[in-house]
């Protein structure tokens, strides 16, 4: 089995190398124990929350993270403005950069779109390292939006370009409330180039 995912991978990132030497942006390859996700990072459109995210690709500090929350239009029963995402990356405390400023969706551009990569955050600001997927448009997360209280909305940062069925797939997993049971690990997390290296077969 393990040998079989490798070769998905591979085959995966083989099918991106043509195209991600002309990207203006970085790739990032999130390899989870249910399957690749390939992400686009715009540093040109919003370029504080990329690179805070590349930061923690950079140092492997989401290897061994998990996917641990999923917001379906089932599970929201308090919630007059429903979403759907799948959240992860989140880290102790101790192991996040400092929060990072809150670049809106007013400022980059960037909407939440179907596939689209996000921060996490309690208050502007706090944004450190959890991320989310956007399952479907969600137009109330972006500024303006009626989701969180204080209108700001939620720093939009890149999309997938690959494996949304795994991203679709960890969201229809069991969960209890919103927390998936059990979480999803995430094994590793690397640029496309440094994943090319390690991940494909000789």
């Amino acid at each position: 089995m393990r040998s079989s995912k490798k070769s998905h991978i591979a085959a995966c990132i083989l099918a991106l190398a043509l195209t991600a030497g002309a990207a203006q942006n970085p790739r990032v390859v999130i390899e989870t124990e249910k399957g690749a996700i390939v992400v686009e990072v715009d540093l040109v459109r919003a370029p504080v929350t990329a690179a805070n995210f590349l930061r923690y690709v950079d140092a492997g500090l989401y290897d061994g993270s998990t996917f641990h929350r999923t917001v379906t239009m089932s599970n929201q029963p308090r919630d007059a403005v429903r979403i759907e995402v799948v959240q992860g990356g989140q880290l102790p405390g101790v192991r996040e950069f400092a929060p990072i400023a809150h670049e809106t969706t007013a400022t980059t551009g960037l909407r939440h779109l179907d596939g689209v990569i996000s921060m996490a955050r309690d208050k502007p600001g706090t944004a450190a390292s959890s991320f989310f997927f956007c399952i479907n448009d969600q137009p109330e997360l972006d500024f303006g939006g009626r989701r969180n209280p204080d209108g700001q909305g939620f720093a939009a940062f890149g999309r997938v370009v690959a494996g949304m069925d795994v991203v679709r797939a960890i969201q229809g997993l069991p969960a209890e409330g919103q927390q998936l049971k059990p979480p999803v690990r995430i094994i590793s997390v690397r640029r496309l180039e440094a994943a090319k290296k390690t991940d494909l077969p000789e």
